[in-house]
């Protein structure tokens, strides 16, 4: 049996995903910050390149470990229910699928972009791009218990996760763009 969607007040959702994602940046950034300047001082991180990719392809295996509890939980529920066992391509998901498949497919999206911008900041000379690297791979974690958690509530109770697990990526995409376009400033001087 299929549920319907529920009734959703959009105004009153829209409020809830606009403070959600402002704490999710305050939580962010506090985290971030502290990794980025206080990780360095009680570690060493890799100068080499190499070991500097070395380290951001490792950081994204546990991005990817989130990918294969998603994949599990959908294909168990594929396994156990004659109602989804012939696959998506021949039915929608039952009711009992339909959010670990919209988990799994947020976290697809979520893990493609942290991990290209994980490697390309591993590019950036200095420990400081490795600790925000080690910091975003816990702030992913973060994000994707608390959108799971959070799926029930809405859209409101997405928002946290969606944006915890966002904003690193994007952050690791900026750090990046502004390191090349320094180079290439450099350069052309």
């Amino acid at each position: 049996m299929r549920s319907s969607p529920p009734i959703v007040d959009l105004p009153k959702e829209q409020r809830a995903v606009r403070r959600q994602a402002t704490f999710a940046f305050a939580v962010c950034a506090l985290i971030l910050g502290i990794a980025v300047f206080g990780l360095p001082r009680l570690f060493a991180f890799p100068d080499d390149l190499v070991e500097r990719l070395t380290f951001a392809l490792r950081a994204d295996l546990l991005i990817g470990l989130w990918v294969i509890l998603a994949v599990r939980q959908v294909a168990k529920i594929r396994f156990e229910s004659a109602e989804d066992n012939a696959g998506s391509a021949y039915s929608r998901p039952s009711a009992r699928l339909a959010v670990p498949a919209a988990f799994l497919q947020n976290t697809l999206e979520q893990a493609l972009i942290l991990a290209l911008g994980i490697l390309a900041l591993a590019t950036v000379p200095g420990e400081r791009p490795l600790a925000y690297i080690a910091a975003s791979v816990v702030l992913f974690s973060l994000g994707r218990v608390t959108f799971l958690r959070g799926y029930a509530r809405g859209a409101g109770g997405r928002a946290f996760g969606v944006a915890t697990t966002a904003l690193p990526g994007l952050g690791a995409y900026l750090w990046t763009i502004i390191a090349v376009g320094s180079e290439l400033a450099a350069l052309a001087r």
